[in-house]
């Protein structure tokens, strides 16, 4: 019987792992980044967009790579639907970092790529694995997901529509 109630304790303690997940990180950090260009980011910029998706990923990211380029063809209709602005955020460190540019001009991706190459903003928004997704509104962060599988992009949208009408 023991074994059964800690079988039971274990499965609904990683039930909730794989979903919505929460951090103590409740605003959007001000951290400096690198945009794809070379010029310097400031992540608390973004804090004046009222909707936000903060997508962190990584070149060597198989699962990223499929969210993001599932994202990349609903982004026009989410912009149009919603006002959001999608910002990916690699986390490749300063060795492949150098590589994201091309990768991403490859992969023509109609949204704005920065690179987090020594990783402040993961460790600021206690980001541990990729994919991890943010949905941020006024600067607060509402929303969070980390993984990715097909329809989890159905279930963001869903909540953008929900938080665009909240206005």
């Amino acid at each position: 019987m023991k074994i059964f109630i800690v079988w039971l304790v274990c499965i609904g303690a990683f039930a909730g792992l794989r979903g919505q997940e929460t951090s103590d990180v409740s605003t959007l950090p001000d951290v400096k980044l690198k945009a794809v260009s070379g010029e310097s980011v400031q992540s608390g910029s973004w804090r004046g967009d009222s909707l936000l998706v903060v997508s962190f990923w990584a070149t060597w990211c198989k699962p990223c790579l499929i969210e993001l380029q599932t994202y990349s063809g609903l982004y026009a209709d989410w912009q149009a639907k919603t006002g959001v602005r999608l910002i990916a955020v690699s986390i490749d460190d300063s060795r492949n970092a150098r590589k994201v540019p091309a990768f991403v001009k490859g992969r023509n991706w109609p949204f704005e790529v920065v690179i987090d190459e020594n990783s402040d903003l993961k460790r600021a928004m206690n980001v541990n694995n990729v994919p991890h997704t943010f949905i941020i509104k006024d600067g607060k962060i509402v929303w969070q997901h980390s993984a990715f599988a097909p329809g989890d992009e159905e279930e963001m949208e869903a909540e953008l529509l929900k938080l665009s009408k909240a206005d």
